[in-house]
Order: C-alpha cells, then structure tokens, then sequence
C-alpha cells in the first residue's frame, strides 16, 4: 500500500509542478486574490476528498494519495483558466533566446528551490545526530515539532512570496524609496506574525503533540522541547525575508548564502556543542543557534546591501 501511493504521487507530481508554478505567474501579473483562491480551491478539494477516499471508501493511504493528486490538478486548471482567459499565457519564446531565458530562470529559482529544499537538509542533520544522542524518542519529538513549527514558516513564505513581485516591480523601475517601503513592511509583518505563531504555540504547547497524533509521552517531550526552538521563530522570519527580498532585486549570490548556510552552521555547531555541553540538549540549541547565526548574517548583508544602494 505504501509504494502504491508513492506510485500514484509519482504519476501526479507534473499536476503539482505545472499548478506550482502557474501560481507565481498569476501573482506577478496582479492576480494574488485569483491565486490565492486557486489553492485555497485545491486544498478544499483535497481535504474533501481525503474523506471520501479514507474514511467512507476505506482507500487508506492509496486514498489519501488520489486526493492529494486530484487536489493538486483543480489548482492547475483554475490557475491555467486565468491565464487563458486574461491572455498572459504563452509558449512563444525566441530559439535563439531559450539559453539566456532558462539561465535567468534558474539563477533567481535557485534561491526559492534552495528554501524548500534547506529545511530537509537541516531535518537529515538533525536526525542522524539525534540517533546518536537521544535515539527514537528524540527523532519522533523533532519529527512532530518539525510539523507544528512549518504552520508558522509557511506563513512567512507567504510573506515573502507576496512581496517579492512588489520588490521586483519597484527595483525595475528604480523606485527606491517604495522598495525601501515595501521591505521594512514585510519584515515589520513577518516579525509581528512570529510573535503572535510564537505566543499561540507556546501557550498550547501541553497539546500539540496530541493534535498530531504524538503518544503521551512524546507529548510531553513535545511540551519541554518547543519553547527552545520558539527562540529562533523571529529570526527565521528575518532570514526569509531577506532571502526574498535579494532574489526579488538581482542580488542573487546572497540569496544562495542565505538558502544554504543554515544547515552549515548546523553542521558545525552540532560536531562542536554536543560533545562539550550535553547531549540531546545542544542538539535543539544547535539547530536554534544556526538560525540565529543566518539571521545576524542576513542582516550584516542587508547592511551592505544598502550601503551600496546609496
């Protein structure tokens, strides 16, 4: 039943790469109602039939799978009947300018793909130290936090994703001061969203675990464990922010720093503490640390950013 169902996520991934990346087009052409809708309708679908399938067809995972497939599709045709029907949809790209075109995508997509791709580098370091110091325990209390925690850096790719076409439009036309506007406006909303995600998840600390199906006792691990990592919530929400904004205004190289080197200082950090300072303990103050270090870093490169600017 397992490799059934990643069989069948298999034969619909291009319905979720083609919907994925229809979104950014509608977006950027002023459409970030009609995208949001566009997903919202996907995800309704697939809830919706994440019932149908598990609970009254009894399909079980295989079930789950078609949902998230079928999902995923009505997501494409709405984004695709947008496009459509506002004529911003095209194939016609000069031969000769495919090279440059596909160059220019993949320098400024390198930056998004390394962002959703950093958080399981991170998760691969983290379990293997885990094995070695806190062992099955450890990895299912991570594996939970990991999931409780995405909620809140979900919402700030959401920030990100949403200002990036604002940044751009102002960098192209050379609009400093509304760039400079709309910059301090998503930091600003980003930092607020933490502390609000931090102060909800902290006070329901004692259940979250439950919520997402944890045992009793990995609940409890859960509940001491979560505070530590809400330490690093606002500094993460200066990192994907600064990220967006250096790939939204050309500065390419520091969006790569900024992608992949949280997993670096997580590296170093977990060969250098454990050892010395305890265990399981400064594996989760390892991760916290790495995050705090991106940050101090994001904000010396805005720093510089803006020096340069003047």
């Amino acid at each position: 039943m397992f490799f059934c169902s990643i069989a069948i996520i298999a034969l619909g991934a291009a319905l979720q790469i083609i919907g994925t990346g229809l979104i950014p087009f509608i977006r950027n052409h002023g459409g970030s109602f009609y995208a949001m809708i566009s997903m919202i309708a996907g995800f309704l679908t697939n809830m919706l039939l994440d019932y149908v399938f598990v609970w009254e067809l009894d399909q079980g995972v295989a079930g789950a799978a078609i949902a998230t497939i079928i999902g995923q599709g009505v997501t494409m045709l709405i984004a695709l009947v947008y496009l459509l029907r506002k004529k911003q949809f095209t194939l016609h790209i000069a031969f000769s300018k495919l090279g440059k075109t596909a160059a220019d995508i993949i320098k400024v997509g390198i930056a998004p793909f390394g962002l959703a791709m950093s958080p399981n580098i991170s998760l691969i370091i983290i379990n293997r130290f885990s094995v070695s110091y806190g062992g099955e325990n450890a990895i299912a209390t991570y594996a939970c936090i990991a999931y409780i925690i995405c909620i809140i850096y979900l919402i700030f790719q959401g920030v990100g994703d949403g200002c990036q076409p604002l940044l751009s439009q102002c960098y192209g036309e050379k609009d400093d001061t509304r760039m400079k506007s709309f910059r301090k406006m998503a930091y600003a909303f980003a930092l607020i969203l933490s502390v609000a995600g931090c102060i909800v998840m902290f006070l329901m600390r004692n259940s979250l675990g439950i919520l997402f199906g944890a045992s009793s006792e990995v609940n409890i691990e859960i509940a001491k464990i979560i505070p530590i990592f809400l330490v690093s919530v606002p500094f993460v929400a200066i990192i994907r922010m600064a990220t967006a904004s250096f790939y939204a205004t050309e500065k390419s190289m520091y969006s790569y720093i900024l992608t992949f080197i949280e997993p670096v200082f997580m590296l170093v950090l977990m060969l250098i503490l454990p050892p010395l300072f305890g265990g399981q303990i400064m594996i989760w103050w390892s991760t916290v640390n790495a995050r705090i270090l991106s940050a101090l870093l994001a904000l010396l490169l805005k720093q510089r950013v803006d020096k340069e600017d003047l």
